[in-house]
């Protein structure tokens, strides 16, 4: 009889709206970056300033969301906090190339009508994902580089502005040091946002400065659709950050999608799969940051650290550095 009572209750409970119940209306989630993110190479003091500056991003990506907003006005605003700080590596602070130029990448990619817009090599273009957005918006094109890209952003009227606006101190020394090793990366990472609003769209969107020293006009992942970002809505949104030429070469971030869609894995274990597993007996590093259809995040790295931040309509906001 007991047996029977424990069906009973089971059978009930397994007939219940759970799923309704406990999805949020909205999530919004970023990342700062992965690699030599480990408390020996940011201070407590610096990571004071972090921790706000990820705030920053999670509340202006949060008050698009929270107002009805769709996701992809909701990554793009979160992006641009971070491509204005010297922190990131994106924006203001990118880092150098072996020409000590700063050069701008980023993407997006909109889940509902699986449109991408994307830029690369950029050099004055104050908002390289705003960019990338007019691209996706505005053009018959996915990806525009260098100075198609630049005329491009002057004929939308977007801000354009002088190379030295990039230039920060911290970003140079790192160059300098570069140049004297030969090989050297600095600690700053690639930003990125992706989103879930209360329509049930997604949306990713990442940015990028590259490499330090990158040479012969590199082109990582975080402009290319598939590589470094991707959104579906009938699976999920992705943005990577990492060692590009590995997430270019096993489509990171459209395997997380697929995975999921063709094995039936839930976004975590998609994810953790690629990043901790795949990638990682490749000799691959880095991370990458998902929200699916229905609110899950994963958020995995196999690097020491990875700034990365939450925020949904059920829960405050939350940022992390290290595991």
């Amino acid at each position: 009889m007991r047996n029977l009572t424990i069906s009973i209750v089971a059978c009930i409970l397994m007939a219940l709206p759970r799923a309704a119940a406990q999805q949020p209306d909205w999530v919004l989630v970023i990342h700062g970056g992965a690699g030599n993110v480990t408390p020996g190479r940011i201070t407590p003091e610096k990571q004071v300033i972090y921790e706000a500056k990820l705030k920053d991003a999670l509340a202006a990506g949060q008050q698009v969301l929270a107002g009805g907003g769709t996701a992809m006005d909701a990554v793009i605003a979160a992006v641009q906090i971070m491509e204005d700080s010297p922190l990131f590596n994106s924006g203001k602070g990118a880092v150098f190339n072996a020409d000590g130029k700063n050069e701008l990448d980023a993407s997006v990619m909109d889940g509902r009508t699986g449109k991408a817009g994307a830029v690369a090599g950029v050099t004055i273009i104050r908002s390289p994902v705003e960019a990338a957005r007019r691209v996706m918006d505005s053009s018959q094109h996915v990806m525009l580089s260098g100075r198609g890209a630049e005329a491009f952003a002057r004929e939308q009227g977007l801000e354009l502005v002088d190379p030295s606006y990039f230039y920060t101190d911290e970003s140079w020394q790192e160059y300098m040091k570069v140049k004297e090793r030969l090989e050297q990366e600095g600690r700053k990472g690639t930003v990125g946002a992706v989103a879930l609003d209360k329509e049930g769209n997604l949306a990713a969107a990442t940015s990028t400065g590259g490499m330090t020293f990158k040479k012969y006009g590199r082109i990582g992942d975080s402009p290319v659709i598939g590589a470094g970002t991707y959104a579906s809505n009938e699976s999920c949104a992705v943005s990577c950050t990492g060692h590009g030429e590995y997430f270019i070469r096993n489509s990171v971030a459209y395997d997380v999608s697929a995975r999921m869609l063709y094995l039936g894995e839930t976004v975590e274990q998609a994810a953790e799969y690629i990043i901790n597993e795949k990638l990682k007996n490749q000799g691959g590093t880095g991370g990458l940051i998902a929200v699916d259809k229905n609110g899950s995040v994963s958020m995995p790295f196999n690097t020491p650290g990875m700034f990365r931040g939450w925020v949904t309509s059920a829960s405050g906001a939350e940022v992390r550095m290290f595991r």
